[in-house]
């Protein structure tokens, strides 16, 4: 059985559905402070919080686990930076009691929702592994102290794991059954379509004097679908016996927010204001990542790659959305 935390959230609600339909058994452990019970439409549903060692303890007692795909963190960079306890008691402490119940129950397999924010600001573009990891914001560098302790656990225990570094996650499932619905909602495109839907506050663009192309700044969007198939290619990395690993996952090529608002306006045949806004303390002008290794190691090949895909399909979840 596979046990998947934050299973409830937007890119753990993708995993758990094509998990379950791969076939595999699936426990789904989520708190729902920001995640969504409708979402959870496969497996076992499991409210709980890692916070409490007794409640995953007890779910790792009552079920079978024999790998575990972690999702659940906090999210919001800015928050991260106003709040940084609220990131360093959740995505550390809370992922450090998984790790112990884990080694108890002598489950040793584990795949992690890390990010490109453990990166900082790049100096090189693509981005590759072998760049420094100097994360500028506590959500980067609670990501970062994870990895450094799987890596620690993995040595003194026999932990097997695979680090996902992943770029923006973007999109929705393309049968519409579940897809992107945060509270409060910062991920670019659903503000876009939420304009696009008549939102008449608009869209803010955040820096419009970067060195880009437009001035705006540039990101690596990577369908949730594929995040998701990465997952799955990664435990099955692990049930292999194929050794610990570190990788990007993204697109390979950068869309600036102007671009991406462009191609949304075209797409959904609607108009909406554009506010331009100061830049954000945090904000690198481009992120995009190389994930060359992820596919001659993973054997991944992201089958969303067009960001017009990408945006399609988020449209057309945030005209039928349920929750």
């Amino acid at each position: 059985m596979i046990l998947i935390t934050g299973g409830a959230g937007y890119i753990g609600s993708h995993a758990n559905k094509l998990l379950s339909k791969q076939g595999f058994d699936t426990v789904i452990v989520d708190n729902l402070s920001y995640g969504h019970k409708e979402a959870v439409k496969w497996g076992v549903f499991e409210e709980g919080d890692l916070s409490n060692f007794e409640v995953i303890d007890s779910i790792f007692s009552r079920y079978s686990i024999d790998t575990v795909i972690h999702f659940a963190a906090y999210a919001y960079v800015g928050e991260s930076v106003t709040n940084p306890s609220k990131y360093y008691n959740n995505n550390v402490s809370c992922s450090i009691n998984l790790l112990d119940c884990m080694k108890n129950h002598g489950v040793r397999n584990i795949v992690f929702s890390s990010t490109c924010a453990t990166y900082g600001i790049p100096q090189e573009s693509p981005i590759t592994e072998s760049e420094s990891q100097t994360p500028i914001n506590p959500y980067g560098a609670s990501k970062l102290m994870v990895e450094r302790i799987l890596s620690d656990y993995s040595a003194a225990y026999g932990l097997n794991y695979v680090s996902l570094r992943y770029f923006n996650a973007a999109g929705a499932d393309p049968d519409c059954e579940i897809g992107e619905s945060h509270s409060p909602e910062t991920h670019l495109i659903p503000l876009v379509l939420a304009a696009a839907a008549g939102d008449t506050r608009g869209v803010d663009v955040y820096g419009s004097d970067y060195q880009t192309p437009d001035g705006s700044c540039i990101r690596d969007y990577i369908h949730v679908a594929d995040l998701a198939d990465a997952h799955y290619l990664s435990m099955e990395h692990l049930r292999l016996n194929k050794g610990n690993l570190q990788v990007n996952l993204g697109n390979g090529q950068g869309h600036s927010v102007l671009e991406v608002i462009n191609a949304a306006k075209t797409l959904t045949r609607r108009d909406f204001a554009v506010n331009i806004k100061p830049r954000r303390k945090g904000d690198p002008p481009s992120l995009v990542g190389s994930a060359k290794k992820a596919e001659d190691l993973l054997k991944w090949n992201p089958q969303y790659g067009d960001i017009k895909v990408i945006i399609e399909h988020a449209w057309n979840w945030y005209k039928n959305k349920r929750y």
